[in-house]
């Protein structure tokens, strides 16, 4: 009689623990904790910006009846724009020219020549014509432009070889930057003046100094010093 009590309790305990069992395994997993949105990716700004550099030749100040909002009140009228567009490297601590056999090697990244800019090729307009070093540039195009740096001589280098608007290997042709650069499109070569500086600049700037209506000198400048080379307006 107890055994039979017993087998019966043990056999209660055992479906028992069946539907725990069932119970358990039915149950619905927990759905796992949603993920945090990435944060969105600020896209980083180029090494070396995009420049432009302007100046205005042959014109004339007006004071016209109703003043303008301008220094002096007045309108600079009938005047030729002169534009050159670079890229504009930043210092950043480098040492830039090098000195001995090593100077200026470090601004050519391969290239047989320096760009005098960063990515694209710098490329000077007018619209006059430009007398430089004897040698009369036409208005209306784009002229290519570099600098052939050696120590104590830099100079000034105005080619009509084509930019690449975006580097394309394949383009054997074109230059971007200085790369494809060949001498033999060169519309002149100028002996530039170098001169040190009291202050360093951070971003490589090409300006337009000593200006007057019709003369002025093209400048590079970088780091402690500036290199010009000086234009008149042509006929």
């Amino acid at each position: 009689m107890i055994s039979r009590r017993l087998l019966a309790a043990s056999a209660a305990l055992f479906f028992a623990a069946s539907l725990v069992g069932a119970q358990g395994a039915q149950a619905p997993k927990a759905s796992p904790a949603p993920k945090a949105p990435l944060a969105p990716q600020t896209p980083r700004r180029p090494l070396s910006p995009d420049g432009t550099s302007s100046a205005e030749l042959q014109g004339r100040w007006v004071q016209g009846a109703k003043q303008a909002f301008t220094l002096g009140r007045g309108d600079y009228v009938e005047g030729k724009w002169v534009d050159i567009s670079y890229g504009r490297p930043l210092k950043r601590g480098r040492d830039l020219w090098g000195a001995g056999p090593t100077y200026g090697q470090d601004l050519l990244v391969d290239a047989p020549i320096w760009r005098a800019g960063a990515n694209v090729t710098t490329q000077l307009t007018s619209e006059v014509p430009l007398i430089i070093s004897g040698h009369r540039i036409a208005p209306g195009k784009k002229y290519t432009v570099f600098i052939d740096v050696k120590e104590g001589h830099w100079t000034f280098v105005l080619s009509t070889l084509a930019a690449q608007a975006h580097d394309d290997p394949k383009d054997k042709t074109d230059v971007y930057g200085a790369y494809n650069y060949t001498p033999t499109e060169d519309v002149l070569r100028a002996p530039m003046t170098v001169e040190f500086l009291t202050h360093t600049f951070e971003e490589l700037s090409w300006q337009f100094i000593d200006m007057t209506p019709v003369s002025g000198s093209l400048a590079l400048v970088w780091d402690n010093l500036i290199a010009s080379v000086p234009f008149t307006v042509g006929t």
